[in-house]
């Protein structure tokens, strides 16, 4: 019997119970909840005005991002429904978080890895030329978390539109021991969605350049969400090692694996 229940909750039928259960969770966590969003008048400008732009959120807040990108009818004026594509892993857990967020109307281009990486790339920057907007996660798998990836502001300078970044937290919650921290948020909690100023990356950015933007996107989404612990009463999550650093273990841990 527990064979049985094992082999069946991999399959295709409870992981997509699975995901429709954890929507409807998160949705309870939003509808029970006190929620704020501020300093999204950047982005409330570029929905009217129809102008793309990437979001960008650190990986271990991606659960309720939908909530800030289009509140359901009634929870905040203004409520846009600006289509959105969010660029999630190739692998088994990518494919499960595409299936939830689908429940929100968010449609999902897969390829954080290497195979994946420019066919991904090329599908955002056709879906931001037909009037899309995009979601990403700079600290995409394996991380290290809260370190913003060159990706983003390629991307961004590809698709000549501008890098929004954004973040969240909530009072009631708990922290997983993921390599991103993932933050669980619980229902009837206080939350606040706060989003950053645009960031613009020229078309003639060399690599020089597009370091710049990726520091500052890695510092706003730090700064924005060690903000939104601090209101909700916790202490700011630490960053993982900087990128070379990390980059650097892997190397090693590979190399000791080959040995």
């Amino acid at each position: 019997m527990v064979n049985r229940l094992k082999q069946w909750s991999k399959g295709k039928t409870a992981q997509r119970l699975a995901c429709w259960l954890g929507a409807w969770y998160l949705r309870l966590v939003f509808w029970t909840g006190r929620w704020s969003i501020e300093g999204d008048a950047a982005a409330r400008r570029m929905w009217r005005e129809g102008k793309p732009f990437i979001l960008c959120f650190w990986h271990g807040r991606l659960l309720m991002m939908p909530f800030a990108w289009n509140p359901p009818h009634g929870a905040r004026a203004g409520a846009h429904g600006a289509p959105i594509h969010m660029l999630i892993s190739a692998h088994h857990d990518g494919r499960l978080i595409a299936r939830a967020v689908s429940h929100f109307g968010i449609d999902t281009i897969a390829g954080s890895d290497n195979r994946n990486t420019m066919s991904a790339m090329r599908a955002l920057v056709r879906a931001v030329r037909k009037g899309s907007w995009i979601g990403i996660t700079p600290d995409s798998p394996p991380g290290p978390r809260m370190r913003a990836k060159p990706g983003v502001a390629m991307l961004a300078r590809l698709a000549q539109v501008p890098i929004i970044p954004a973040s969240y937290s909530v009072s009631r919650r708990r922290v997983l021991g993921s390599w991103d921290r993932l933050v669980v948020p619980k229902p009837f909690a206080r939350g606040v969605f706060l989003w950053g100023e645009p960031i613009a990356v020229p078309p003639d950015a060399d690599d020089h350049a597009i370091d710049q933007v990726r520091r500052r996107v890695e510092d706003a989404l730090t700064r924005l969400s060690a903000e939104a612990d601090r209101r909700c009463g916790h202490d700011a999550i630490e960053p993982g090692p900087p990128l070379a650093e990390f980059a650097g273990r892997d190397s090693a841990r590979a190399a000791g694996e080959a040995a």
